[in-house]
């Protein structure tokens, strides 16, 4: 029983080892795997201008609404809506009448008081003279001096009652407090108004206008260093991008930045100053304004698709040693069309891959060749691209294909 038992375990035996030796024969029949075509682009250094993008609003920064201070009906209107309008320019008239009539009645009043104080004078300096003779009682003196300051206190009553009269009269016309465009009027010929509740129109000036946008807190320290700091014509630290996708061509300065943050928010508001000569600015416009961006200078940019994305961080493959691709995280700047600016990770000369990156690992095997061969190889990796995916290149004498950074691009967002 033990002669069987001994017989069946050598065989056992050797049947394994002639399995192994089978596996490594085919094993190295096999050889080491092939290189992955691939297309390499060198890390060039160029200008990199960005700006940051932020939603903004055109503000007029003299905007009055014209409402009455008087009550009555509207009986002239004395403009073409949408026109400029100087200042003192008569806008709307309210009828008159009622206060002009007003006017002459506390004018009669003060005359008539003004009367009636002479003669109070008169009488007090009659009866001054009688009493230094004796010939007269001291308290008809004492009240006639009273007579006159009383008819004094009268005429500064009356006084006070046209000049009330001459406001209400100078009321009924509203006129411009400044020059600027007015808009379409909200009551007609014939109109009733209310005093202060009844709104009549809106002038607004339109040189200079402002530009609102709202920036987080985080970044109120930046926005603190630029207030106050004026450049030329050819200041480009604000750019801004009109309804219609065309920039305007004027500079602009901070004016003010908000008092303080909102609390449901985190933000804070700024405000932009821009010339208008051309009236092209408009209050309540929506725009996008670009502030260029603190880091932008000479910089490191690759193609943007030769970055790829692997659970929240971002990662090429650069051409390493003996051929292999070597994966290195890199940290992302702004993006520049199909250009993306490195802040890190990489440095100028490097030989990243664009395409061939589906079949890449970290230190693969890779060989330079056309586009059409990489793309044989695997399709090109995207920054969102699946997770342990990157891109790789292998060292080809300083050989690269691909296209050149882009320079001095302006759509780059944060």
């Amino acid at each position: 029983m033990n002669k069987s038992l001994l017989i069946l375990a050598y065989a056992a035996g050797l049947l394994a080892f002639t399995g192994c030796g089978n596996k490594d024969e085919k094993a190295a029949a096999a050889g080491p795997p092939p290189a992955t075509p691939v297309t390499l682009v060198s890390a060039q250094t160029t200008d990199a201008v960005y700006y940051d993008q932020y939603p903004a609003t055109v503000v007029a920064l003299n905007n009055v609404e014209l409402r009455s201070q008087v009550a009555g009906f509207i009986t002239g209107i004395y403009f073409k809506e949408g026109e400029v309008v100087p200042k003192g320019k008569t806008l709307y008239e309210i009828d008159r009448r009622k206060y002009q009539a007003a006017y002459q009645q506390a004018l009669a009043g003060l005359r008539s008081t003004q009367a009636t104080a002479q003669n109070a004078k008169v009488n007090l300096n009659r009866y001054e003279r009688l009493a230094q003779q004796d010939a007269i009682a001291l308290q008809i003196v004492d009240n006639a001096r009273t007579a006159y300051a009383t008819a004094q206190s009268q005429v500064a009553v009356a006084e006070a009652s046209v000049a009330a009269a001459r406001t209400d009269l100078s009321y009924s016309l509203i006129t411009a407090p400044f020059t600027g465009r007015i808009g379409i009027s909200q009551v007609r010929l014939g109109s009733q108004v209310s005093p202060g509740s009844t709104l009549l129109n809106t002038i607004s000036g339109e040189d200079p206008m402002g530009v609102d946008f709202v920036v987080p807190e985080a970044d109120l320290a930046r926005f603190a260093d630029m207030q106050g700091k004026t450049g030329g014509r050819a200041d480009s630290t604000f750019r801004l991008e009109l309804p219609d996708g065309t920039r305007y061509n004027q500079p602009g300065k901070i004016l003010a930045i908000d008092r303080g943050i909102d609390q449901q928010t985190g933000t804070a508001t700024v405000r932009v100053q821009f010339s208008n000569p051309d009236r092209k600015l408009k209050d309540g416009m929506s725009a996008v304004l670009r502030v260029l961006n603190r880091t932008s200078g000479r910089r490191i940019v690759i193609p943007f698709k030769a970055v790829t994305e692997q659970m929240g961080e971002n990662f090429v493959f650069v051409a390493g040693d003996s051929s292999k691709a070597e994966q290195r995280k890199v940290q992302l700047g702004p993006r520049l069309r199909d250009q993306i600016v490195i802040l890190g990770g990489i440095k100028e000369g490097d030989q990243v891959v664009t395409e061939g990156l589906n079949r890449l690992r970290d230190g693969g095997l890779i060989q330079a060749g056309s586009p059409e061969q990489a793309a044989a190889g695997g399709a090109p990796g995207q920054p969102n691209g699946a997770a342990g995916q990157g891109a790789g290149s292998a060292a080809n004498g300083g050989a690269s294909t691909g296209t050149p950074a882009a320079r001095n691009s302006s759509n780059a967002t944060r």
